[in-house]
């Protein structure tokens, strides 16, 4: 298998930055590089990063706003993966590309607690040989995620190639990725609550567009959380797709990112009281009234085991072809029995 040939990477830091040299990098390497906080550090240390042409190798080295950092990152190292034979839903693949219709409980990458089973263990055995390395270890190039308990698109790379095209349009935010979540309440613009919310507005046709920063929770590491300073920049919008219950107490979102950070839409939609139906960490475990949609449905919703997240739709231009590809997934049954349970408004 071919090695990702060594390149050097640029970032920038951006305002109010981190003391530490390891913890700025951390907050401004974008996602997409899936460079780890250890995979930084361990880059710092092997003199790879530099400013101004003087290597760094102190991780408490200081930082200022504005300063640009390079990395160089080397070829790939292995790792001790190994291929599964897990189905796999293909909704499309070519050479360079495939895109999978994962189902909910599925893990993306192997982890501590999770070292099998996941959907890069399943890439490894469908695709073989053809898969190249990514963020410095050989491993399929998976440029976004999904949570574990959210089903539906997403794209992986073949080749080198395919991977740094598909990173550069993920950090430039040119991806379409649009997700249906079902929500406890109805985001109204008329809800003096929502509008005295920082970071919440309505655009044209009653969008409501979330903006925040994001950064790891102080005492959950395994949490996000909202944050006044630091952390990453996240955009959210949503668009009423149904309205359910009398009272209505649910709605059908229609959510497309801006950015794309860790449990983005979870977070922004639990931030502005509408947490995901089925959301154990984000605000989403309740029960409806029994007379809004009926005492069957209200046990349906309460009893829900995951969040009610989809990733729907996902566009993007082909990074070898240039071909503008669009991709949809049908809700899952889970979603589709409860949703049919429900009455609308």
């Amino acid at each position: 298998m071919s090695g990702i040939a060594p390149c050097l990477l640029h970032v920038v830091i951006g305002p109010d930055p981190p003391e530490r040299l390891d913890k700025a990098l951390a907050r401004e390497v974008p996602e997409e590089w899936a460079l780890s906080r250890s995979r930084l550090t361990k880059m710092i240390a092997e003199g790879a990063v530099s400013r101004g042409g003087v290597v760094l190798t102190d991780q408490k080295a200081r930082v200022a706003e504005g300063e640009r950092i390079d990395l160089a990152l080397g070829a790939p190292e292995p790792v001790e993966t190994e291929a599964e034979d897990i189905p796999l839903s293909v909704v499309w693949e070519d050479d360079d590309l495939i895109v999978i219709d994962k189902p909910a409980g599925l893990v993306v990458h192997p982890a501590p607690g999770t070292p099998s089973g996941t959907l890069v263990n399943a890439l490894l055995h469908h695709c073989g040989e053809r898969l190249h390395g990514v963020g410095g270890e050989r491993r399929p190039g998976i440029v976004h995620r999904i949570d574990k308990d959210t089903s539906g698109l997403l794209v992986a790379a073949k080749t080198d190639r395919a991977h740094h095209g598909l990173a550069a349009q993920f950090e430039a935010h040119t991806v379409a990725r649009h997700y249906l979540a079902l929500v406890h309440g109805v985001p109204d613009k008329a809800d003096p609550r929502l509008r005295g919310i920082k970071g919440v507005s309505f655009e044209a046709g009653g969008i409501l567009r979330v903006a925040t920063q994001l950064a790891r929770h102080k005492t959950d590491r395994q949490r996000q959380a909202v944050v006044e300073h630091g952390g990453r920049h996240a955009v959210t919008r949503a668009r009423l797709d149904r309205v359910f219950g009398a009272p209505p107490s649910l709605a059908l979102l229609d959510c497309w990112l801006e950015t794309g950070r860790t449990h983005q839409i979870r977070v922004h939609m639990g931030h502005v009281g509408h947490g995901l139906v089925g959301d154990p960490t984000y605000g989403g475990r309740r029960k409806p009234a029994a007379k809004s949609l009926g005492e069957a449905a209200a046990e349906a919703v309460a009893a829900f085991p995951r969040q009610a997240l989809h990733a729907a739709t996902l566009g993007f231009e082909h990074p070898v072809t240039g071909e503008a590809l669009s991709f949809s997934a049908p809700l899952p049954a889970d979603m589709a029995d409860l949703l049919a349970l429900l009455p609308e408004a």
